[in-house]
């Protein structure tokens, strides 16, 4: 099978995900542009149109909601601009796609690495370089809930994933721990203590609970 060539960005990309139905790739990168394509396997050779939302910062991370018609999008701090965590609506006609957010929250100090939609679309989880998780209300973006010194992580938060009923996520960090956690509560229910910093990714699968580090499988 040879491979689709999809080429649009002008800096390095950051974060690459498909939505449930694999029929929309979001892209994140440095030149500030998150991108939505429709890849097609009919041409091989060349990519559909794809539709931009500009920023005026770099675009780390993106995750669908439910229905795939919104999506959070997080931008780092640049030129004076703090980390921020976006609310775009997606059109149906990738024609009326604007730039507008429906909500953004910021406030935070330190890159926001991950930011994913809780149960129902009602919340938003992130987390990042300040090594706190923070649940927000996805209406008016309130603050709802934080972890703690105690119990959350030491140091920057890499990676978070959720659960495929979305009732629980995973951390994974640079203090050499992934967590998982109640995605209502924030309540911790166990810590996972690694070799090594947790440099790459943690996933959470339906039957069991994999964590990949450094190309190794715990």
């Amino acid at each position: 099978m040879r491979p689709i060539l999809m080429k649009g960005h002008e800096r390095p990309l950051t974060f690459l995900k498909y939505n449930r139905d694999g029929d929309l790739l979001f892209s994140c990168a440095k030149d500030h542009t998150p991108t939505v394509w429709s890849p097609t396997t009919a041409t091989a050779s060349a990519p559909t149109a794809g539709t931009t939302a500009r920023f005026d910062a770099p675009a780390r991370s993106v995750d669908f909601a439910i229905g795939d018609h919104l999506a959070v999008i997080t931008t780092d701090s640049f030129m004076g601009n703090m980390p921020t965590a976006q609310v775009k609506r997606i059109a149906e006609d990738l024609q009326d796609q604007t730039d507008e957010s429906a909500l953004v929250i910021s406030g935070i100090t330190g890159r926001i690495n991950r930011a994913v939609w809780g149960p129902g679309n009602r919340t938003i989880i992130t987390a990042g370089e300040d090594a706190t998780i923070r649940i927000w209300d996805s209406e008016t973006g309130k603050l709802l809930k934080e972890s703690g010194m105690e119990e959350g992580h030491q140091k920057a938060i890499s990676s978070l994933s959720k659960s495929a009923d979305w009732s629980h996520f995973l951390t994974g960090s640079l203090d050499k721990s992934a967590k998982l956690w109640d995605a209502r509560t924030l309540t911790l229910i166990k810590t996972y203590v690694t070799e090594r910093p947790l440099m790459l990714s943690t996933y959470l699968l339906p039957l069991t609970m994999w964590l990949l580090e450094v190309g190794k499988m715990l």
